[in-house]
């Protein structure tokens, strides 16, 4: 039952059909793990917290570096040399002291993840390489645990979301195989700050969706930042693949 205050605070996305009240009381009932608390996770943290998750869990082993200012929308210059995911959840925290924000500045490791995310509602994957989304995609569908995935890079991103409490989902070694490929970063390949905070706000908008009980799996959105335009493409699960494969 949501108190007279949550009900006026968050009145306007009530009001929305799709969400209402008994979306509402999911959005607090849910515990959110989002790994990675650079510009992906900056926006995406942000705007969950806004819309009241209930609880959100903060990984990531970095700290802040003046570099990061111009995309990683949480931080301020007196955050500089302060781990990432203590100082996210600050800001979180100042945004909406009602909900439980949990912060781990280290690595979301296979054994990590496999102690922390049974009882999990929903995991953001807002990391920058491949073995970090492997082992993260591994995780989530051994546990049956909800995906959403995003990357950026110079003028382009890319978005999906991997529902792995229905059978048949793809997952993200269907899109990407092995990852065999080196990893473009960003401190050499370049990156504009709007392209990856809009990846990272789409982030939360498909976990308010999921958690609002939409369903949100099975496209791969491919965004062209220069000339603004999207594609998508439908995901099949890959009977060969090596995570979720027969």
């Amino acid at each position: 039952m949501l108190s007279d205050d949550a009900l006026l605070r968050y009145s306007r996305q009530i009001l929305l059909p799709s969400f209402d009240v008994e979306g509402q009381e999911n959005v607090a009932a849910s515990r959110v793990m989002i790994v990675g608390a650079g510009g992906l996770g900056c926006p995406a943290a942000l705007y969950l917290a806004g819309a009241g998750v209930g609880e959100i869990v903060l990984v990531d082993p970095d700290t802040v570096e003046a570099s990061n200012l111009h995309r990683q929308v949480a931080y301020r210059e007196s955050d500089i040399g302060q781990p990432k995911a203590q100082a996210l959840a600050a800001q979180l925290m100042a945004l909406n002291s009602s909900i439980r924000v949990a912060a781990w500045p280290r690595a979301a490791d296979a054994d990590w993840l496999a102690e922390h995310l049974p009882g999990m509602t929903l995991v953001l994957d807002c990391t920058d390489n491949f073995a970090s989304r492997d082992q993260i995609n591994r995780a989530c569908h051994r546990a049956g645990t909800p995906l959403i995935s995003a990357a950026a890079i110079r003028l382009e991103g890319q978005l999906a979301a991997f529902d792995f409490r229905r059978p048949d989902s793809p997952c993200y070694a269907c899109v990407y195989g092995d990852g065999a490929a080196p990893d473009t970063l960003c401190s050499e390949s370049g990156i504009l700050g709007p392209v990856v905070g809009t990846l990272g706000t789409l982030q939360a908008h498909l976990a308010l969706r999921l958690l609002t009980g939409a369903e949100v799996g099975g496209t791969l959105h491919l965004l062209d930042a220069t000339t603004l335009t999207w594609r998508t493409l439908s995901l099949k699960r890959d009977p060969a693949c090596p995570v979720c494969g027969h």
